[in-house]
């Protein structure tokens, strides 16, 4: 098994506790507590690379294609409020409209203002959604 980390470790004591073992959590900056750095640093908050080198993207915000994903095309790493998020989206094996090229065809044309047009909400939800980057990036 792998190695036992912090949060392993609170989620065990709070178990004991619920059975009645009589312990108590410790305060917030009390002797022996975990401090905040080592709750965000088990978060994956602190580092840049925590996340991103878990996912395998080269930064916040910019995307990479996941072939090997059973049903999404792509993955990106956004920030927000503080922490991160991880978006999986676009469709596994599918050929989407693509950027505009000079002399598409009119069915092209139609697959993406539907595509547009039936996720336009979501898309100005902004860079925390599915949609935001399906549209900038596929379509």
């Amino acid at each position: 098994m792998g190695k036992i980390g912090l949060w392993d470790r609170i989620h065990a004591k709070r178990k004991r506790i619920a059975a009645g073992s009589g312990e108590k959590m410790r305060k917030k900056g009390s002797k022996g507590a975990p401090t905040e750095e080592a709750i965000r640093k088990s978060q994956g908050k602190m580092e840049k690379g925590g996340v991103l080198k878990r996912i395998g993207v080269s930064g916040f915000n910019k995307p990479k294609r996941t072939p090997n994903h059973p049903t999404k095309s792509h993955v990106v790493v956004v920030r927000k409020n503080g922490g991160t998020k991880t978006i999986r989206f676009g469709q596994q094996g599918v050929s989407t409209a693509g950027k505009p090229k000079k002399g598409e065809s009119s069915k092209q044309k139609a697959r993406r203002a539907s595509f547009k047009a039936r996720h336009g909400k979501n898309i100005a939800k902004g860079p925390t959604s599915a949609a935001y980057w399906a549209n900038k990036e596929k379509w």
